[in-house]
C-alpha cells in the first residue's frame, strides 16, 4: 500500500510524539522513583457482628463461634474461635478493621491451664502489620515458612486468650481512589480494637487490665506505640470518629521485635552506625496474596549520597545529647561532634553483652576477628569492623528520602497525596517538589513524643529485642528507647541477640516465660 507524502509525514509526526511521551515518562518514573505496592487477590470479610443496625460491639461468648483443635508440641489443644469481628461501629475497610478472637476451651469448663483461669489469663495482643503495610486479623496457625507454630497457637497452649486485631495500612484505597489508610490509620485502629476489648472485659473471659501488645518491624514500632500512648487525647478524634466504644486503650505491657520507629530521627541514627560503608544491599517490600515478600538489589552510593550521609551523621550527636539518657550506673550517655563518646561504647557493650550470651550457650565465635575472646569471654569487640561485617541495607536517607521513595514516605502521604517527607533536612533537599506531613501526625507516630510526658498512661512492662544483624534500622533506635523507658522507671527488657537479623518470634518460649513473670 503507497502513502501520500502528507500522511507520511503525519504518520512518523504521530510516532515521534509517542517516542517523546514514552522517554518522559520514563525520566519521571526515574526521578520519582515510588514504592511498589501491588495487592495481587481481592479479599473479602464477612462480619460476624454485623446486624441490620450496624455492627454489635458486645461480644457474646454463645454465638458466632466454632470450636477448633490444633497440636502444640505433641499435645492437644481445644479453643473457641470467634473471627472476623469488626471493632468499630463506622469502619472505613472490614478487611482490616477487624479482631479475630480465641478462648482455650477450659475456660468455659471451669477449668484452669496451669495459673491462669477465666477471670485471670492475660490477653495477647499479636498484630501482623509490617512495613506499616495492611495486615489483616491474625490466627494461630504452623508458619508456613518455618513450619512451626506461631505465636498465637503457642499463646493459647500456654492459657491466654488470643485476641489477634487487624489493622489499616499506608497502600490502601476507596472505592472513589481516595488513601485511607496513611497515619495515623494503623495505631488509631489497634487502640480501637483494645478499646473493644476493654470495653467487653465483663462479657468474654480473661482480664483485659493484662493486654500485652506484641508486633514485629512496623508492627513492633506500633506495639511500642500502644505502651506510650495509652488514653492519650491526641488519638481521641480519630476514634471518635471510628465509633470505636467508649473505653480505655492502654495496655499492660508492650513487646517489640525490631521496632521501625523514632522516624524523626531515624535518619540520623543510621548514618551515624553505618556512615562508613558505601556499598548496600537494598531491600523492596512489595505485597503478595497479603503477605509481604522482600526482594533485595546491591549497589554503591552516589556522591549525593555520601554527601546527605556526612550531613545526617554530623546532626545525630545533638539528638542524643538532648535526651540526657543515662546507663544503668547513672552515667550520662553523650556523642561528641565527631559521634564518639559514652553513648556508643553503650551500643558497643550491647554487641559484646549479645556475643558473651552466645558464647555461654555454646556458639562458636572463633572466626569472627573482630571479636577479642579470652578465657572463654569476648572482652572486646572492633566497633568499626562489627559495623562493615553487618553491611549497609538502605540508603541515605534510610526512612525519609529526597525522592520520597521510602516506605515511611509513602506513610506519611495523606488522603490525595501518596508520599510525603517528614523531616526538615530531606524536605529541603527534596528533589521531586515533596510537601511536609502534617507535624501532629509525626508526631502520633513516634512513641519518643509521649514517653515522660502528661496526659497518657504508658505501659510499666516492656520487652524490646533487635537483633545484632538486624540492619533495617540503627540499635541506636531502640536502644533510645530502652534507655528512655528505663530511665524513668520502667520494667525493661532488652537485648540483641546474636546473629540475628530483622525478625521477629524468635525466641517464643522467653517471650511467654517473660510474660508469665509479669502478670500477678
Amino acid at each position: 500500500m503507497r502513502m501520500g507524502k502528507s500522511k507520511w509525514l503525519l504518520f512518523m509526526l504521530g510516532i515521534s510524539i509517542l517516542a517523546v511521551a514514552a522517554e518522559n515518562n520514563q525520566k519521571k518514573t526515574e526521578t520519582q522513583p515510588q514504592p511498589t505496592m501491588e495487592v495481587k487477590k481481592e479479599m473479602k470479610i464477612e462480619p460476624s457482628n454485623k446486624t441490620s443496625e450496624g455492627y454489635n460491639l458486645k461480644f457474646d461468648a454463645n454465638k458466632n463461634y466454632t470450636v477448633k483443635t490444633a497440636e502444640v508440641n505433641g499435645k492437644t489443644i481445644t479453643y473457641r474461635a470467634y473471627e472476623n469481628i469488626v471493632y468499630v461501629k463506622n469502619p472505613v475497610d472490614v478487611n482490616y478493621q477487624t479482631i479475630n478472637i480465641y478462648i482455650p476451651e477450659e475456660y468455659f469448663k471451669g477449668q484452669s491451664i496451669g495459673k491462669y483461669n477465666e477471670k485471670t489469663a492475660p490477653l495477647f495482643f499479636p498484630n501482623s502489620v509490617g512495613g506499616y503495610m495492611p495486615g489483616v486479623a491474625g490466627k494461630p496457625e504452623v508458619d508456613k515458612k518455618t513450619g512451626k507454630e506461631n505465636a498465637s497457637l503457642v499463646a493459647l497452649s500456654r492459657g491466654y486468650i488470643v485476641a489477634a486485631p487487624g489493622a489499616r495500612g499506608r497502600t490502601l484505597k476507596d472505592e472513589q481512589g481516595n488513601y485511607t489508610g496513611k497515619a495515623p490509620a494503623a495505631i488509631v485502629d489497634l487502640k480501637a480494637a483494645v478499646r473493644y476489648l476493654r470495653s467487653n472485659d465483663k462479657n468474654m473471659p480473661g482480664n483485659a487490665e493484662r493486654i500485652i501488645s506484641n508486633g514485629t518491624s512496623a508492627g513492633g514500632a506500633l506495639s511500642a506505640l500502644l505502651g506510650a500512648t495509652g488514653n492519650n487525647k491526641d488519638y481521641e478524634p480519630y476514634l471518635k470518629e471510628l465509633g470505636a466504644a467508649n473505653a480505655k486503650d492502654d495496655v499492660f505491657a508492650a513487646s517489640a521485635y525490631c521496632p521501625i520507629t523514632n522516624l524523626d530521627h531515624a535518619n540520623e541514627a543510621y548514618e551515624w552506625m553505618f556512615s562508613d560503608v558505601k556499598t548496600y544491599k537494598k531491600i523492596q517490600i512489595t505485597m503478595l496474596d497479603y503477605n509481604v515478600e522482600r526482594k533485595y538489589t546491591e549497589g554503591t552510593l552516589t556522591a549525593d549520597e555520601i554527601s546527605r550521609s556526612a550531613d545526617l551523621k554530623k546532626m545525630f550527636p545533638s539528638y542524643v545529647n538532648s535526651l540526657k539518657l543515662k546507663d544503668k550506673k547513672g552515667k550520662v550517655l553523650t556523642l561528641d561532634k565527631n559521634g564518639n563518646g559514652s553513648f556508643k561504647e553503650q551500643i558497643k557493650k550491647y554487641y559484646i553483652d549479645s556475643a558473651n550470651k552466645a558464647l555461654a550457650n555454646g556458639t562458636d565465635l572463633s572466626s569472627f576477628e573482630f571479636l577479642t575472646i579470652k578465657d572463654g569471654k569476648v572482652t572486646d569487640l572492633d566497633y568499626d569492623k562489627y559495623i562493615a561485617y553487618m553491611g549497609r541495607q538502605k540508603t541515605p536517607g534510610a526512612f525519609d528520602n529526597v525522592d520520597l521513595s521510602t516506605g515511611e514516605n509513602n506513610l506519611f502521604g495523606d488522603k490525595t497525596t501518596d508520599n510525603k517527607h517528614f523531616t526538615k533536612y530531606m524536605l529541603e533537599h527534596t528533589t521531586v517538589n515533596g510537601q511536609m506531613a502534617d507535624k501532629n501526625i509525626i508526631k502520633m507516630m513516634n512513641p519518643m513524643n509521649y514517653i515522660g510526658t502528661k496526659g497518657r498512661t504508658s505501659s510499666k512492662y516492656w520487652r524490646i529485642r533487635h537483633g545484632a544483624v538486624d540492619k533495617d534500622t540503627s540499635l541506636a533506635i531502640p536502644a533510645i528507647l530502652a534507655l528512655k523507658l528505663e530511665n524513668l522507671g520502667k520494667n525493661v527488657d532488652f537485648a540483641s541477640p546474636w546473629g540475628t537479623p530483622h525478625s521477629g518470634d524468635y525466641d517464643l518460649d522467653e517471650l511467654f516465660t517473660w510474660i508469665d513473670s509479669i502478670v500477678k
